[in-house]
Order: structure tokens, then sequence, then C-alpha cells
């Protein structure tokens, strides 16, 4: 498991993507971080009919040259630093966000794995005890030794074993295509989980310190929080950009001003007489209303999730406990026990089939409890934030 974590995250695509969005972003915060470029403004002369000289700017023609640079007020640089940093850190939530989703799609496709695995090797065997059965029934049936309907009863075992089997290897199949597409592999991936690997995932854990790490750790719910500090910020900017900013300029005028060579300065700014940006303003305090009520909703849906994660993950340890002390070697040995007795005619077929049929279902019953332990574990991780199992 820890290889296929270590894998995934060096690998996947989609890692690299959101790891690009966040190097973005932070170009976004240098962006707002620069000043507005000075504009250089020139006027030349195109045609003195006095003259009748066209582009007359010589000394006794006409140009002039402007210099202008806006001065930003209101602090509205900062706000748009801020604003640029909180879609970082919302960037960075994201991230995190995809990686807890995408981790626990991995961890439970390999329990997956395991699992059926596992169960397909079983099947193999017995699918092959049996046909070694079935040929010795054939070979009795047509001398007469035993009747034809034993041998179409065992027939029909295997092709239900068989069935059975199919059925693994397309969930296998399927399992296998998530693995290698979050891998980024087309090598067949094996996983090796103990018994011993999922003991560990027991531990006594409290529900009030769960929910605090929750609250603590889960990227969606830190994200929230994040989106309405950047709605907040948001409404401070927009009622900073009711302020106007001013233009203060230079220019150099030849002849075409009260005297030759004429050097001035000034400043302009709009006057705030219709436009204020309310408008503006407005959907930014509906925005930080909307992203107020999300955080409620999402506080609400953290401590539904853990509780309930939470409450699934006792029961699958509960279960995992008492599956451990029902099923150890004495099945496989008797298995192998139940075999040999009906291949020297000590059972009759009837029951042979019966315990086949029972310990088949056993075997998957016992797969699926731990793979159920998993992923309650994984599931209470995802809706922590982190592994806490």
């Amino acid at each position: 498991m820890q290889q296929a974590d270590s894998t995934f995250l060096i690998k996947n695509f989609d890692l690299l993507v959101a790891g690009l969005n966040i190097d973005a972003k932070k170009a976004m915060i240098i962006q707002a971080k620069l000043y507005p470029n000075p504009i250089f403004t020139t006027e030349v002369n195109a045609y003195d009919p006095n003259a009748q000289k066209a582009f007359h700017i010589g000394p006794s023609g006409q140009k002039g040259y402007q210099l202008s640079q806006l001065i930003l007020l209101g602090g509205k640089r900062k706000s748009w630093i801020d604003l640029a940093k909180k879609e970082t850190n919302i960037a960075e939530l994201e991230f995190q966000d995809l990686l807890k989703n995408l981790k626990y799609q991995l961890r439970t496709s390999l329990y997956y794995l395991d699992q059926q695995a596992s169960l397909i090797h079983k099947y193999d065997n017995q699918i092959g005890l049996l046909s070694k059965i079935i040929e010795v029934y054939e070979v009795q049936s047509q001398k007469g030794n035993l009747p034809l309907k034993d041998v179409v009863r065992l027939k029909g075992l295997s092709l239900n074993l068989r069935s059975q089997k199919a059925e693994l290897i397309r969930q296998y199949t399927d399992e296998m295509l998530k693995v290698q597409l979050l891998l980024q592999t087309d090598q067949i991936i094996k996983p090796n989980i103990s018994t011993a690997y999922f003991s560990q995932k027991i531990k006594v854990l409290s529900e009030t310190n769960l929910l605090q790490e929750a609250r603590a750790n889960r990227p969606d719910f830190l994200m929230t929080k994040t989106y309405k500090e950047w709605a907040d910020q948001a409404l401070i900017l927009e009622k900073k950009m009711a302020i106007p900013d001013v233009n203060i300029f230079s220019s150099y005028d030849q002849r075409g001003g009260a005297f030759a060579n004429q050097v001035n300065v000034g400043l302009s700014i709009a006057l705030p007489t219709w436009n204020r940006n309310q408008g503006n303003i407005k959907m930014a305090e509906i925005v930080q209303s909307q992203k107020s009520i999300e955080i409620q909703q999402k506080e609400i849906q953290v401590e539904t999730e853990v509780k309930g994660y939470f409450s699934n993950y006792n029961r699958a340890v509960k279960d995992f406990e008492l599956a451990n002390q029902l099923y150890n070697d004495d099945f496989d040995f008797t298995a192998q026990g139940m075999i040999q007795s009906f291949q020297k005619g000590n059972i009759g077929l009837i029951e042979f089939v019966d315990f086949f049929e029972s310990y088949n279902e056993a075997l998957g019953d016992y797969s699926k409890i731990k793979v159920q332990l998993g992923i309650a574990s994984e599931q209470l991780n995802f809706t922590i934030g982190r592994d806490v199992l």
C-alpha cells in the first residue's frame, strides 16, 4: 500500500495538472503586486497649411509629448494581492481534496483486487480438484459402477464454480483498469495485503476527537471557509473600487500652447457622481451571504459523515474480529479432508456438494469482511481528511 501511494503521488496526471494550477495561482500574486505601467504619448504636426509643409516638426514646427502615471488609491493593490493569495490557498486545498479522493479510490480498488485475486486462486484450486474427481466418476459411470446423475451433478457444481470465477475475473479486470489508470502504468498490479495489515486498522478512537480533526484537516471544509474569506476580501475590494484613482501627467508642447516650449503638469480624477460601483458591491455582499450559509451546511455535512462512517467502522471491526475467531486454518484443513473422504467414498455426493457450496460461501464472506474493514477505515480517513488508521 505504501509503494502504491508513493507511485501514485509521482505519476498521476490529475495531481500533476492540479499542481500546475497552484503555480498558476501563485503567478497571479506576482501579477497583482505589479504597478500600472506609465503611458507615453507623442503628438506631431501632420500638415502646416501656412508653410504648406507636411510633418512640420522642426524648430519652427509643432510637436508635443506627454508622460502619465495612474496612481491607485484606497489600497486597491493590496486588496488584489490579498485576493490572489486567497485564490492560491483555494487551489492548494483543491489539490489536497483531489489527492484525498484519488487516494481513496486507489486504496479501495487495491483492497478489491487483493480480495478477488485470492478468491480466484482458491477457485482455481477447487476447479482443478473437482475436474480430477469428475474424470474418475466418468470412468466409473461408463463401467456401470456409479450412476450418471452423480457425474452430471458434479459437472453442474463445476460449471457453477467456473461461472462464479468468471464473474470474479470480470470484477478483477475492472478494478485492475482503475488502478492502472491511477498509477499511470500498463503493468499488472498485484497487491500484497496481509491479514496482519487489516488487524493494524483496529484502533480505539473518540468520536469527539475525530470531529475536531475533521474540522481542522478536511480540505473541502477548509475550502468552504477559505471561499468565505475570499468573499470577504472581494467585498472589501469592491468598496475600494468606488474610490476614484488619480492620473498624474507631465507634458511638453513646442508651439501649440500659450507660449513656445511649454511644459505642463496636471492630474485627472473621475468624479464619483453616478457610478459608485453600487452593483458590484451589492453582488459581493450577496456572495458573502451565500458563503456564510455554505459554511453552516458544510458543518452539518462533516458532523453527519464523521458519525456515520465512525459507526460503520466500529461495525466492521466487530465483524472482522468475530470472523477471525470463526475462520482459521481448520476451514481449509476440513475442506481437504472432505475431498479425500468423498474420493474414498466415505461421504455421499449430496453431503459433499452441500459442504463445497457452504465452504465457497464462507470464503467469499470472509474476504468481504476483510475488505469491508479496509474500506471502512479508508472512509474514515477520507471523512477526517488525514490517515487516522
